[in-house]
């Protein structure tokens, strides 16, 4: 049920991609006073922006109905884990499972804008001629052209509106307990956040051993790699002057890769593991 859980995110998440896309297309948006205004598309859209935007809603209305029915069956208890925090949903009630099927829906496409956002803020001066830094700045829209600073904090930002938004509807499922001090409320949405910025190491390492990998083997030529490698090149500056090369082999992404991996996997389950040693209590009630 988890994968299919996951899938069903990643198609919800190509959905809402296309549904943003739409805003993008000039021969929608185009006026006849202009040259691109006068251009008509051979064929009429199969799919109006609306409609889009109704099948990601069905899909998280129908699965949930799937969840509902099956996940009793499967002995299956769906969790959003937030690190510091597992949130479990009674998969036995309608209300329960379409909360969790619109959580863990918004919990994935908060990480994949996240994501979005550090690949602006590290590729910050690349030419929009790169075709995939243009559709990342158009996915952001405002974000994008927003200052580095700025764009540090609007994750946090973000996601502790999130959570007083969903708290109400989180404590009525059953699924947290309710919290009377708004300080404690605050902290909570900021430790939500943090697994934000962890998941930092799913994406750049990865980018990293592709670059390392299309710098030695010829895959052929694709606006995927070319992105992938310029933005490994960004992430590769602080270690510039560093002797990393052995013989013809740049150890740099490798280095760079791991040096990723103990501060955002490795350091934090550490510390995580040293506090819950000592019966500190991390989740403020």
């Amino acid at each position: 049920m988890s994968s299919i859980d996951l899938l069903l995110n990643i198609a919800g998440a190509l959905l809402w991609l296309n549904w943003r896309s739409f805003a993008f297309d000039p021969l929608l948006k185009s006026s006849p006073a202009t040259l691109v205004g006068t251009l008509k598309r051979a064929e009429p859209y199969r799919l109006k922006r609306w409609q889009v935007l109704f099948s990601l809603g069905s899909l998280l209305f129908l699965r949930a109905v799937l969840y509902w029915q099956l996940g009793s069956a499967a002995n299956w208890t769906p969790r959003v884990d937030l690190l510091l925090v597992v949130l479990p949903f009674r998969i036995n009630f309608f209300e329960s499972a379409l909360l969790y099927s619109i959580a863990s829906f918004l919990r994935a496409l908060t990480v994949l804008y996240f994501w979005f956002l550090a690949l602006a803020f590290v590729n910050r001066g690349m030419d929009d001629s790169e075709p995939l830094h243009k559709l990342v700045r158009l996915q952001l829209g405002r974000l994008a052209r927003l200052p580095r600073w700025a764009q540090l904090f609007v994750p946090v930002v973000s996601v502790e509106l999130i959570w007083l938004a969903a708290h109400p509807f989180l404590v009525h499922a059953s699924v947290i307990t309710h919290t009377e001090s708004w300080a404690h409320l605050l902290l909570q949405g900021l430790l939500v956040s943090v697994p934000l910025y962890l998941s930092l190491r799913y994406l750049f390492p990865v980018c990293l051993l592709i670059h390392l990998v299309i710098s030695y083997v010829y895959v052929g030529r694709s606006p995927v790699w070319d992105y992938v490698s310029a933005t490994s090149q960004r992430l590769l500056r602080p270690l510039r002057g560093l002797p990393l090369r052995f013989a013809r082999i740049d150890l740099g992404p490798v280095i760079a890769a791991v040096l990723i991996l103990v501060l955002l996997d490795a350091l934090p389950k550490f510390l995580l593991q040293k506090a819950t040693q000592s019966g500190a209590p991390i989740w403020p009630q």
